[in-house]
């Protein structure tokens, strides 16, 4: 008998456009046929992460695989129509200013992204998908209740959809009562709407492919491809994935997730933030791997540059572009804060210019000319470095887990920042805003995760500050209860759940067991079902 695929998040205005019969069936065949494969994975997942914590399994080059990495002669796809310069990329919710102001950005990529930078409510699912397709098709015009008109300029960005990661399910959308897995929603809603249409267009159906832990996820993804492409009548090799190396484990496995994506595969991405707090998921518990506060671990320390390194000179070898992390500052009012910001930020793009990067990321429209003169000024005409083959780069798995070369200092004002950062942010979330200013930056679920895990780390593993002080719950709590107090100062008005904010932060950093995302609980237990905001 046929599985019954069902809609039971509420009705909104034009969601019909996109739920419709048709695009619901696709997205049915493709959990019909992918669901269990991805709880298989999911359960090996954690099996493996259980058995690194423990110290039971070290990590190295995967024996297993050793004739793809030896093989010299295998390449990636590479570049498709829109993706052949990639110099500045901008990243974003796809609520309908930002899709207006990232594809008019001057970036030449926008990252529209349905996941760290989304928070997960209904609502901004599905008005995302109807605003990606309203943008494709020239329909995303509008004009605020102060009188500014938003609409999309004749040369706008190419659009890059991340869907959700692996390891989150959609509640709103069911199978036989089970909630399907969170990527195949935002993927096939996306692909059945958009795809052919970006390819009339005379661009593509492009993704960022978020948290692979492995390259059998990699692989799980390109049959997904396969079969949708299929599915719709697209020839093989239409669709193009760019990887975020954000894992600590898929660091060891760059090269084969290249491999099992190539066809389909345009790339690497370093995922900076979300690398840090995997490495944190991974080892919390084991005192070699504690990490020194938030704003020490920069993209300098040993482990970073040896994995950033790394990454460029893999993809480069099998002809995939290496693209850079993100620039997270927002241009200030205050002239000192942002002439330093700036300064931060062109030193960042330097280094990753200079590298081999073939292009980076900024969070914010007014870091895209900084980013663009940076890159302009090393490529200059060509729209990459693919010939800088890095053939000097040599990275042992003992340099990617040089955690020690980055110290261990945390202050007082170090723990205080990652509990106020966590704090506003898991309110914000939960109010319906994914990508929050906090203190000068542009912060995302991922900076939550860090932040929250390193408390926990640091309680965990009886940590001290830099004064003497143990970090341990007493002094967490203690200012908890300030920064919550300080929050509250602050509060317009707007419905804030500070309340639900400081439960989710104590249960997902202070718990005896670490939770390996606060998404999943936090989005089952305070965003479903709840009136948004």
């Amino acid at each position: 008998m046929r599985s019954q695929i069902t809609v039971v998040g509420q009705g909104g205005e034009r969601f019909n456009e996109i739920l419709t019969p048709e695009a619901l069936a696709f997205v049915a065949r493709l959990d019909a046929e992918f669901a269990g494969r991805r709880a298989e994975l999911l359960t090996d997942r954690a099996r493996r992460r259980d058995r690194l914590a423990r110290g039971e399994e070290s990590l190295g080059w995967l024996a297993e695989t050793s004739a793809v990495r030896d093989d010299p002669h295998w390449r990636v796809a590479g570049a498709a129509p829109g993706l052949v310069d990639r110099r500045v990329e901008i990243t974003g919710p796809p609520d309908r200013r930002m899709t207006v102001n990232a594809l008019n950005s001057g970036a030449r990529v926008w990252l529209a992204d349905f996941e760290d930078a989304l928070s997960p409510t209904w609502s901004n699912l599905v008005g995302g998908q109807l605003n990606l397709r309203d943008a494709i098709d020239g329909r995303l015009d509008f004009t605020t209740e102060t009188g500014k008109r938003y609409r999309v300029g004749p040369d706008p960005a190419t659009i890059v959809l991340r869907p959700r990661g692996w390891h989150l399910v959609e509640k709103h959308v069911v199978v036989d009562g089970r909630p399907v897995p969170a990527a195949l929603v935002d993927f096939g809603l996306y692909l059945f709407h958009c795809g052919q249409l970006q390819l009339d267009r005379g661009s593509g159906p492009y993704f960022y492919l978020p948290k692979l832990e492995s390259h059998l996820e990699a692989r799980l993804w390109n049959d997904v491809f396969t079969v949708a492409q299929g599915l719709l009548g697209m020839p093989y090799g239409t669709i193009r994935a760019t990887v975020l190396i954000e894992t600590i484990t898929a660091a060891f496995e760059m090269e084969e997730i290249l491999y099992e994506l190539r066809d389909h595969c345009a790339g690497l991405n370093a995922g900076r933030w979300d690398y840090i707090f995997s490495l944190v998921k991974t080892f919390g518990e084991r005192p070699e791997f504690v990490l020194p506060e938030r704003a020490r671990v920069t993209m300098t320390v040993p482990f970073m540059r040896a994995y950033t390194e790394l990454l460029v000179s893999t993809c480069h070898r099998r002809g995939g572009y290496a693209l850079g992390g993100m620039a997270a500052f927002i241009p200030s009012r205050n002239a000192d804060t942002n002439a330093l910001a700036m300064a931060k930020v062109r030193e960042d793009k330097e280094r990753e210019a200079a590298d081999g990067f073939d292009g980076s990321w900024v969070a914010h429209p007014g870091l895209v000319p900084i980013c663009r003169e940076v890159f302009d000024r090393v490529l200059g005409d060509r729209a990459h470095q693919l010939d800088r083959l890095r053939e000097d780069v040599r990275v042992t798995p003992d340099e990617l887990l040089d955690v020690a070369g980055a110290g261990g200092e945390v202050t007082e004002s170090g723990l205080r920042n990652n509990i106020a950062v966590a704090l506003r942010y898991l309110d914000a979330w939960l109010g319906g805003s994914g990508a929050v200013a906090i203190f000068d930056l542009m912060e995302d679920a991922a900076t939550a995760e860090i932040a929250r895990c390193q408390v926990w780390q640091w309680v965990r593993t009886g940590s001290r500050l830099t004064d003497g002080r143990p970090i341990d719950e007493e002094l967490v709590r203690k200012l908890l209860a300030e920064e919550l107090a300080a929050a509250r100062g602050d509060d317009d008005g707007a419905g804030h759940r500070w309340h639900d904010a400081e439960e989710i932060f104590v249960r997902t950093a202070l718990g005896d067991t670490l939770p390996t995302f606060f998404t999943t609980g936090a989005y089952a237990n305070h965003l479903v079902g709840r009136p948004e905001r």
